[in-house]
């Protein structure tokens, strides 16, 4: 079993950036890590990906304000998010897909709430 471990949540106001950040507790290797995003009542909706080789996916919505990039430790992952706005208030989870050698397995974080908001 594989925890996500998320930081960096809070709150700020519309324009301004935060940083989340993702570790997990296993150094086994992943397929890709990356962020998705649930609004109360809402689908969670996918945010960025950064696969293993590189490739890095984003949601129209965060082109051009979020970036998605891995961490100094291995199986850590950040997301810089510039130009907040309200839109982007939501639970943010990190996800993973890891390699347990005998098959993959997905995985969760506990979720870090972000407040954008005047």
């Amino acid at each position: 079993q594989v925890q996500l471990v998320e930081s960096g949540g809070g709150s700020v106001q519309p324009g301004g950036s935060l940083r989340l950040s993702c570790a997990a507790s296993s150094d086994i290797p992943n397929i890709y890590m990356g962020w998705y995003r649930q609004v109360l009542g809402e689908q969670r909706e996918l945010v960025a990906t950064l696969f293993s080789g590189g490739r890095r996916n984003y949601a129209e919505f965060v082109k051009g304000r979020f970036t998605i990039s891995r961490g100094s430790a291995k199986n850590t992952v950040s997301l810089q998010m510039e130009s907040l706005t309200p839109e982007d208030t939501a639970v943010y989870y990190c996800h993973a897909k890891m390699d347990h050698g005998v098959g993959f397995a997905e995985y969760w974080g506990q979720g870090t709430q972000v407040i954008v908001s005047s």
